[in-house]
């Protein structure tokens, strides 16, 4: 899938009723069924001979001749792997992971096999390390990590590992969890029954009762109290204890207790909490930006978290935007409605869809049966009965016959 951080367009077809996204210069192209790229001066990259393509991910994409017939390409249409392959993923540390037959192994960017296909099961490269699965059957399998050239580092004596993170990696061996370096190294006991991915040097390690939160110290910072975790939101580590949630600071501090019936990951130093059937929105420190006076009814939309810079927030049975300071800046006038994207949010009033902007004026009136958030330039309506799309225009670009720009429309 392309990153909002490429450089992506949409222009439509009508002839065909398909679009054609630009991402950094280069074009999907659809004919008889079949897909292919151009530049937007019309430079063929690559033919329409593909059954399946994905969208250019750091310079190379997935494509497929037919079901099962898995290969790449580059941003110059050059075959980087073949399609031969049943599967692969995208290039990692300079090493491509291709399944074929079951079995997986590695490619380098000129589509060489370096690492033969002969392990059951594999992953991506991380700090020089790529994990593999070496021999499984009903009763055992054996686990190790292998460098680029494809050398085992140690042994295969795990029986599930993870991939390595700031130097550390986690693995079992019978039914406990443990920590190694890159040299194979034991630097936490392989004693644990339960223990988390690594996020950012930290983990929690322990047993069904309970996890204490450890750092690369491997000395616990916590009490073994906890029984699940979030990872880590902006320095904030969230922690569910006694079936209620907080968040810990990197010290391993109860910073927000955990008193929540649901909390949010934090978003611009913000995150929605709930207690008793209430809700509100919280800082990094629990100081209140909105009060937990506020309800969550309608099923459509992401509620207290902010986008664009404002978070919907529902009160009897209406609903509203409130900026980061909690003013209420659109007023709870919508039945139904979701979050802002790409500075526009789709909202039902008088049991009609429309659009507005952040300052709440209406963008395109209230006329659809259904409507949808904006998505790369695009949303999908309902009018008059039939699917369509709408650009950000307002410019109907998919079954468009006799309807003009909706912005021109009355209601």
């Amino acid at each position: 899938m392309a990153t909002r951080g490429q450089n992506v367009k949409v222009v439509d077809d009508e002839d065909c009723g398909c679009e054609y996204y630009f991402i950094d210069g280069i074009e999907t192209t659809m004919q008889d069924s079949l897909y292919g790229f151009r530049r937007e001066d019309g430079t063929v990259v690559a033919p329409n001979i593909y059954r399946y393509v994905d969208k250019f991910t750091n310079g190379y994409c997935k494509v497929m001749i037919d079901y099962g017939q898995c290969g790449m390409i580059d941003t110059s249409g050059a075959i980087v792997v073949p399609c031969i392959f049943d599967d692969m993923e995208y290039p990692s540390e300079g090493r491509v992971l291709v399944m074929k037959d079951d079995r997986m192994g590695f490619l380098d960017l000129n589509g060489n096999l370096v690492i033969p296909l002969d392990y059951p099961q594999a992953g991506s490269f991380s700090e020089g390390c790529a994990p593999v699965l070496v021999q499984i059957d009903s009763f055992f399998s054996a686990c190790t990590f292998i460098d680029t050239l494809g050398h085992q580092l140690f042994p295969p004596v795990f029986q599930n590992l993870q991939p390595f993170n700031c130097g550390l990696a986690p693995v079992r061996r019978y039914e406990r969890w443990g920590i190694i370096d890159h040299e194979g190294n034991e630097v936490l006991p392989i004693m644990f029954e339960t223990l988390t991915t690594i996020f950012d040097t930290l983990f929690f390690a322990g047993d069904d009762d309970g996890m204490a939160l450890y750092d690369r110290t491997m000395k616990p910072l916590t009490e073994p109290v906890y029984t699940w975790t979030g990872g880590i939101s902006e320095s904030r580590v969230l922690v569910q204890r006694n079936g209620k949630y907080g968040y810990l600071d990197r010290q391993g501090h109860e910073v927000i207790p955990c008193t929540y019936d649901e909390i949010g990951r934090f978003r611009n130093n913000r995150t929605m909490v709930c207690r008793d059937h209430r809700y509100g929105i919280i800082d990094t420190n629990e100081h209140f930006v909105l009060p937990l006076e506020y309800e969550n009814t309608t099923p459509k939309g992401k509620k207290y978290r902010y986008f664009d810079g404002l978070a919907m927030v529902e009160k009897n049975g209406k609903l509203g935007y409130v900026d980061t300071l909690g003013n209420l800046v659109i007023p709870f006038y919508f039945d139904d409605a979701y979050e802002f994207t790409e500075g526009l949010a789709c909202v039902k009033y008088k049991g009609r869809w429309g659009y507005i902007d952040v300052k709440g004026d209406v963008y395109m009136p209230f006329v659809f049966d259904v409507a949808s958030p904006f998505e790369w330039g695009r949303a999908e309506v309902y009018y008059m009965g039939e699917k369509r799309k709408v650009n950000r225009q307002g410019k109907c670009v998919k079954n468009c016959k006799g309807i003009i720009s909706w912005r021109e429309l009355k209601e």
